[in-house]
């Protein structure tokens, strides 16, 4: 049984290669591609390179070559149907099971997209051609659109009186076509009328191209018709799941890292138009976790651009409570505020490109900067109104599912809290400042955590515990002089500690001379300084910690002889080595 191409070709469109190969291979940048050792062969020099805009990936060192299904395949020897379920599950897709729901659901599905596309078609060629859709053209000029614009968003237009039911009808079933979205039923006429009509049109397209759905919105003022109006929700669009606009603008994530947000239809014309193309627009609805990790897919700054006016701010405070969940420290939210009665599409055509993205650089807030901010114009001056204002803080922050950027945010929002309170913490701050970390440098020190290895974060809390109570190891040295470490760099340290902690003098971390950025390193990422953070010092505790760290150290040694002896053994086949190999394996069966 074969998957529908459709189904296959979506999932390569919502994953980028370098996202799946990423999850096994360390990537760098490099112009175009990004670069990494391979997966297939064991190698020092990089040879394995991905290429996101071509859809593959190529080792030169073992000739492999292929798609993200290949890669998968390949990398955890599946079978074909158990990579595309698995990757199905990283695409946020429905897993395609080959019952006989399915196969009536990609029939529906075939007849739906049909539907749109000879609905879409039909009203962007009259929009272009028909003489009596003068006004719906003079529209569009005086909001600076030409057709150029209007055939790059395939823009149409529904006079007041359609008959285009009529025509599908011949085609398709009235069932089907009502359940497209673009018609109802009025029980008093008792016909069938087009929900658009009157309204220029805007497809949305999925993700792979195909229109799924359609804005609407009127040309002429009305008080009792809604400015814009959106398809109801069916079986194969659903709101929150879409942004208009995804499908050209994933195109540019190879050359640019962020992506533009806005409200609405126009706005993403409007930008674009003026040489601003990476934007989408939320289908002016709330802003979902599901759009937020989409566009995390493909981009590593949401820049949320909203309306300057007090339904934008209301939407903008809304969107970052519900997209701060999803931040992570490889990827960004930020929010851009316009000036009074400013929309993005009004403010670019005043000003142009280059004012706008200048403006962008200038005044664009971080995520948590802007709800800390919001939040602090609230509070009044009193410890009733500080404790709401505090609490709301850590509930927003303990809401992000990501222990890294939760960590920070928090740290951040209790130390703007305590510049606010300088009696509370006056004592504190006699003895000790600390400085607030950014979220930028949040991303810089989850980078460097990633190149540090599992040896290295044990060893940084061996050495952290000793430094920080030298006094306690100098009377007590015999706990640790037999203790061995793997890593060349920090097994000079612990010699250079030992020989210090021999001496008959009383030493500080100063006599100790060590190289100042080694000591910032095991201070920053030493997992056990989290352990012993404001917990009175206790010898037993102390011993405790240190028996757990010698005997992971030892046993991460005792794996790595193993490793050596299993390689040494497929070589030479020696018996002397069996039995070594056999006696530290029943080593680690004890322990």
């Amino acid at each position: 049984m074969k998957y529908p191409k459709e189904y296959l070709d979506e999932i390569k469109t919502r994953l980028k290669v370098s996202s799946v190969v990423s999850k096994v291979v360390a990537l760098k940048k490099r112009g175009k591609e990004f670069v990494g050792l391979s997966p297939f062969k064991n190698e020092k020099t990089p040879s394995f390179t991905v290429n996101d805009e071509k859809e593959f990936y190529h080792c030169f060192a073992s000739s492999e070559h292929g798609n993200i299904f290949d890669f998968v395949m390949k990398t955890q020897n599946l079978r074909f149907g158990e990579a595309v379920k698995y990757l199905a599950n990283i695409a946020g897709m429905q897993p395609y099971m080959f019952t006989k729901q399915d196969e009536e659901r990609e029939k529906k599905w075939k007849e739906y997209l049909a539907i749109y596309s000879a609905y879409v078609d039909f009203y962007h060629s009259e929009l272009l051609k028909n003489a009596s859709y003068l006004n719906a053209r003079d529209y569009l000029k005086n909001r600076s659109l030409g057709k150029d614009e209007v055939k790059k968003f395939k823009i149409g237009f529904i006079e007041k009186s359609p008959s285009f039911f009529d025509k599908l009808k011949k085609e398709f079933s009235e069932k089907t076509l009502l359940e497209s979205g673009l018609f109802y039923f009025d029980q008093k006429k008792n016909i069938f009328l087009e929900r658009f009509r009157g309204r220029l049109i805007f497809p949305i397209n999925n993700i792979s191209g195909q229109p799924i759905a359609l804005g609407g919105r009127i040309i002429e003022s009305s008080d009792y018709l809604a400015k814009y109006i959106n398809s109801p929700e069916t079986t194969f669009f659903k709101k929150g799941s879409n942004l208009y606009n995804l499908d050209i603008a994933r195109k540019l994530s190879n050359k640019i890292d962020h992506i533009f947000l806005v409200e609405g239809y126009m706005d993403v014309v409007g930008l674009s138009k003026n040489g601003i193309e990476n934007v989408v627009a939320n289908l002016g609805t709330s802003l979902t976790d599901k759009q937020i990790s989409t566009l995390n897919q493909f981009f590593d700054d949401i820049i949320i651009c909203f309306d300057g006016d007090q339904s934008g701010y209301k939407a903008a405070l809304r969107a970052a409570e519900n997209s701060i969940k999803e931040l992570k420290p490889e990827k960004q939210i930020s929010f851009l505020f316009l000036p009074s009665k400013e929309d993005p599409d009004s403010f670019v055509n005043k000003n142009g490109k280059n004012y706008f993205l200048d403006f962008t650089k200038q005044n664009k807030l971080s995520i948590h900067q802007f709800i800390f901010n919001h939040y602090k114009k609230q509070t009044d001056n009193n410890p009733s109104s500080m404790a709401i204002f505090e609490k709301k803080l850590r509930f927003i922050a303990n809401s992000i599912k990501d222990n890294f950027i939760k960590k920070y945010v928090l740290e951040y929002f209790l130390e703007k809290i305590a510049e606010l309170t300088p009696h509370t913490n006056q004592k504190k701050s006699k003895f000790f400042i600390k400085k607030a970390r950014s979220l930028a440098s949040t991303k810089k020190l989850f980078n460097e955590s990633q190149a540090i290895t599992g040896i290295e974060l044990k060893e940084f809390s061996l050495l952290y515990l000793l430094i920080h109570n030298l006094s306690f190891f100098q009377t007590n040295i015999h706990l640790i002089e037999n203790i061995k470490l793997l890593t060349e760099i920090n097994k000079q340290i612990f010699n250079s500690v030992i020989y210090h902690l021999k001496s008959s003098e009383q030493i500080a971390i100063e006599n100790l001379n060590l190289d100042e950025q080694l000591l910032d390193k095991i201070n920053k990422f030493a997992p056990i300084k989290h352990i012993l953070k404001n917990k009175p010092k206790n010898d037993n505790r102390l011993i405790e910690l240190l028996d757990d760290i010698s005997k992971d150290l030892f046993n991460f040694d005792l794996e790595l002889r193993i490793q050596e002896l299993e390689s040494k053994f497929s070589e030479d086949l020696s018996e002397t080595t069996f039995n070594k190999l056999k006696e530290l394996k029943n080593e680690r069966k004890t322990n």
